[in-house]
C-alpha cells in the first residue's frame, strides 16, 4: 500500500506543479483571459489534485521510519506556498505567483534529496583491509544493518516500514541480496554510492542470519 500511495503522491505533485506553472506563465505574460479560462476549466481537477497531494503527503509523513530535518523543512515550505499562491492569483501579483511556484519546486527538490541513504557510522564506514570479507561481515555486518536498514526492516527484519520486504522470509541468495542492496528495489534506494563492496557484502551476509 505504501508504494501505491507514494506513486500517487508523486503523480499528484507533478500535476500540481504543471498546473501552477501554466497559471504562473499566463499571469506573468499578462494573459488574463487565458488565465481565467484555464482556472475555470481546471478548477475541479485542481481541487482533486491538491487534496490528493496533501492527503497522500500526510499519509507518507506518518509512515516514514523517521522524521528528517529536510522533511520538516519541506512541510513548512509547502504550507507557506499554498496561501502565498492563493493571494498571488487573487490579487494577480506576479512576484508572489513566481515565489509560490519556486517554493513548491524547492520543496519537491528537498523531498528527493531526503531519499538519499545516510552514511554509515564513522567506525564502520572505514573499510578494514586487514580483515577478510568473512571476518569483516561478522564484525561490522550488524552495525551496518542497524545504521541504515533497521529503521525500515526492523531488528528482526520483519518490521515492514515504508513497504520494506520481510527479510525473515527472504529467499534471495547472497549475490541477489548484494544486487538489491547495491541498486535498490521498490522504495529502497541503492547503497552502491554509500557503501564499499566489502560493506555491502557484510550487510548481505547479516540479513541472511535474520531468516526464520
Amino acid at each position: 500500500m505504501f508504494k501505491g500511495i507514494l506513486h500517487l503522491h508523486l503523480t499528484s505533485v507533478i500535476l500540481f506543479l504543471i498546473i501552477y506553472l501554466i497559471k504562473t506563465l499566463f499571469l506573468v505574460l499578462n494573459e488574463t483571459d487565458k488565465l481565467d479560462s484555464f482556472k475555470s476549466k481546471t478548477k475541479v481537477l485542481e481541487m482533486i489534485i491538491s487534496t490528493t497531494f496533501l492527503v497522500s503527503g500526510i499519509y507518507l509523513i506518518f509512515n516514514v521510519p523517521e522524521i528528517k530535518t529536510m522533511l520538516i523543512v519541506k512541510i513548512i515550505i509547502v504550507l507557506a506556498a499554498i496561501p502565498t499562491a492563493v493571494v498571488a492569483y487573487k490579487k494577480s501579483n506576479k512576484l508572489l505567483a513566481v515565489i509560490s511556484l519556486l517554493m513548491i519546486v524547492i520543496a519537491y527538490g528537498l523531498a528527493e534529496m531526503s531519499k538519499k541513504p545516510s552514511v554509515a557510522s564513522t567506525k564502520s564506514s572505514v573499510v578494514d583491509n586487514d580483515l577478510s570479507n568473512e571476518e569483516y561481515a561478522v564484525k561490522y555486518g550488524p552495525e551496518l544493518y542497524k545504521s541504515d536498514c533497521n529503521k525500515c526492516h526492523g531488528e528482526n527484519g520483519d518490521l515492514g516500514i515504508s513497504g520494506a520486504f520481510d527479510l525473515s522470509k527472504s529467499t534471495l541468495t547472497k549475490q541477489e541480496a548484494i544486487q538489491v542492496i547495491s541498486n535498490g528495489r521498490g522504495n529502497m534506494v541503492g547503497f552502491k554510492d554509500v557503501y564499499s563492496e566489502k560493506q555491502i557484502n557484510a550487510v548481505a551476509v547479516y540479513i541472511q542470519s535474520l531468516r526464520k
